[in-house]
């Protein structure tokens, strides 16, 4: 018999309220539940970086944490990250650098870059690559990458 409980949860600025499996990842809840697929699953151990995305303002691998464990929490996925300010700029600027290429990392990479900047991070080309460092990236070489969030940071490409 499989436990469940009912959560409460804001998802991309909206409430949503589901009973869900007790041992359901956070990853699993947004896509399966909610149909958000932006959230992507690479190594389900937390070390790819890839489910990366933003609960109560910090980043979080999604694949690592229960649903159950969300209850009552402010979850941005890459769909709301995508919405406004520092958001659109960073997507712009990886868009006009080309950082995504296949595109699998790319939602935990702008979730990580993302509070990289918002937490006042510099243009400092290591301190870029160091932040980033838990998302891994096979197509890019991370070069394109840290040239978006520089170009981000240094008001080169605004919203």
């Amino acid at each position: 018999m499989t436990q469940t409980r009912t959560i409460t949860l804001t998802v991309n600025g909206d409430s949503v309220t589901r009973t869900v499996p007790v041992r359901m990842n956070l990853a699993d809840f947004l896509r399966a539940e909610l149909g958000l697929t932006g959230t992507h699953v690479g190594c389900e151990h937390g070390v790819c970086g890839a489910c990366t995305l933003h609960v109560d303002d910090a980043p979080v691998r999604s694949c690592l944490m229960l649903a159950v464990q969300a209850d009552g929490a402010s979850v941005t996925t890459v769909e709301g990250l995508a919405d406004s300010g520092r958001g659109a700029a960073l997507r712009a600027a990886f868009t006009a650098r080309n950082a995504l290429q296949c595109g699998y990392c790319t939602p935990g990479m702008l979730a990580s870059a993302l509070d990289y900047i918002d937490t006042g991070g510099s243009a400092d080309r290591a301190a870029i690559r160091e932040h980033l460092s838990g998302n891994y990236c096979r197509c890019t070489g991370y070069q394109a990458i840290v040239d978006a969030v520089c170009d981000v940071i240094e008001g080169r490409v605004t919203a």
